[in-house]
């Protein structure tokens, strides 16, 4: 309580005396005219004690201590009440001991401005201060977290900054300039931890009980992109929240005996019946099926599939999907090769490697180290040992194509859909083929949020990744997947 106390002294006396003793601020635009530890932009301002000398630190009214480039070194500890203590570093070496802090001078100085999650770098373009988000691979927004668009490298330690809108480069920023955010310095605050929604399925329309099982597929021998990959070698992209989250990070376990190998990831949506919702082929586990453009799940499992003029589809309940806390890791679902037609309801662990099947570029080694979880609900007659075939609106519609009656745009290249579109259309430029992918998807699916989603997961968690190659596991399947299978 009495330690309590003095901090309330402290904050007030440091209050008044930065309203009292301190000049200005000095222009946000214009770090130099400033002190030294001046650095966080368009910021609220507090008073701080100012610690010179051997050492140039700030001593925060929280009792929290910077350097001059606000990265926080440690806490002020009072030894000698009321106001004189030591320096403690993070590592709890004691720095500095006896530091009076009524002798010292009190500057006002910005505090927490920007939030980001990771590592990032402040640069300006001459008109305005930009973020380049490490911690999103690419993104860059303004210090209030709008989207500007995204970076591609020319040759270190040079960024050109590209136009959300149009592609269009719009800046060339230096690194060697620039300032590095990390979360807890005092430029920055983390995003707030918002609870996730449940994954909860809607009832089925037709009633009947509902298998816990997920989007089927008759002989949609499904395809995708197996001719068309990005070849850009300038760009990076962002990871954004737009896919569906479900809840706290699941333990993944390795399958004792199970498969294991290297291949590649292609895209598919082809709307058609999966293959493991019949019962000739699910061995009771059946897959989701779903009528009412995928909205509406039932247990009619002996029904055809739209694409051959039945009346079951895949659900856009199937989309691709993160978790909470599981920034690298995604989940979804996925065809395997006909000649695996007992994998229904498998799951498998792909590690992305950095490496194209068709070439390497900044999009596909952006997602190096990435994993995704797949549960298996589909086959492909074009699908090869090794490929796995990720269920992805706007990922093309392969050998079939069940998605006429779906009310969406044109779904793009039959093998590749709308990520070998904009390929085409921005000549392989990374950067700006992903900005064309998330126009697409928001274009395409306008009248679909939920398949706007699972289209939003290529353009943005995959970042656009067009056949990355991968080492795969198989593994246990987590629920966050069985609950949607």
């Amino acid at each position: 309580m009495r330690f309590s106390f003095l901090k309330s002294c402290l904050i007030g006396i440091a209050a008044l005396c930065a309203w009292n003793c301190s000049d200005s601020a000095a222009p946000e635009d214009d770090p130099a005219s400033g002190p030294a530890f001046k650095v966080c932009p368009e910021a609220g301002l507090s008073g701080a004690f100012h610690l010179s000398g051997g050492m140039d630190l700030i001593i925060y009214p929280d009792m929290v201590v910077t350097d001059g480039d606000a990265n926080v070194v440690g806490k002020f500890l009072i030894t000698e009440p009321p106001f004189v203590g030591s320096v403690i570093a993070n590592s709890g070496k004691t720095l500095l001991q006896g530091i009076d802090l009524m002798t010292l001078p009190v500057e006002q100085v910005n505090t927490a401005a920007i939030v980001i999650s990771g590592t990032s770098w402040l640069v300006s373009n001459g008109k305005q201060q930009l973020v380049i988000r490490a911690d999103e691979v690419g993104t860059v927004t303004d210090v209030h977290g709008n989207y500007v668009g995204l970076t591609d490298m020319t040759g270190f330690p040079l960024f050109i900054v590209y136009s959300a809108t149009d592609g269009a480069p719009i800046a060339t920023v230096s690194i060697d300039t620039a300032k590095v955010l990390n979360p807890g310095d005092r430029c920055t605050t983390t995003p707030p931890v918002v609870e996730s929604s449940s994954s909860i399925e809607p009832v089925s329309s037709n009633g009947g009980d509902i298998p816990n099982s997920s989007n089927g597929g008759n002989n949609n021998k499904s395809s995708s992109s197996v001719k068309s990959s990005s070849s850009s070698v300038k760009s990076s992209s962002s990871v954004q929240s737009s896919s569906s989250k479900t809840g706290q990070c699941p333990n993944i376990k390795t399958k004792s005996g199970g498969r294991t190998g290297s291949g590649w990831a292609t895209r598919y949506w082809d709307c058609c019946k999966p293959h493991c919702s019949w019962p000739e082929h699910s061995g009771g586990n059946y897959s989701r099926q779903c009528t009412n453009k995928g909205k509406s799940q039932n247990s009619n499992w002996g029904d055809g599939s739209i694409c051959s003029g039945g009346s079951q589809m895949t659900c856009t309940s199937q989309i691709p999907f993160t978790v909470d806390g599981c920034d690298e890791m995604g989940f979804a679902f996925a065809a395997v090769p006909s000649a695996d037609g007992g994998s229904c309801g498998k799951c498998y662990q792909l590690t992305f490697t950095g490496k194209g099947k068709y070439g390497d570029n900044i999009n596909i080694s952006s997602i190096k180290g990435k994993k995704i979880i797949i549960m298996v609900t589909n086959v492909g007659g074009d699908v090869q040992q090794g490929q796995f075939d990720i269920m992805i609106p706007g990922g093309g519609v392969g050998m079939f194509n069940g998605c006429s009656s779906m009310g969406w745009g044109g779904q793009g290249e039959q093998y590749g859909g709308l990520l070998s579109d904009c390929e085409k259309e921005s000549d392989y430029k990374a950067a700006a083929t992903q900005t064309c992918l998330k126009n697409k998807c928001n274009s395409v699916f306008s009248n679909d949020a939920e398949a706007k989603k699972g289209c939003m997961f290529l353009a943005e968690w995959m970042h656009a990744a067009g056949n990355p190659m991968h080492n795969y596991v198989e593994v246990e399947c987590p629920d966050v997947l069985k609950q949607k299978y």
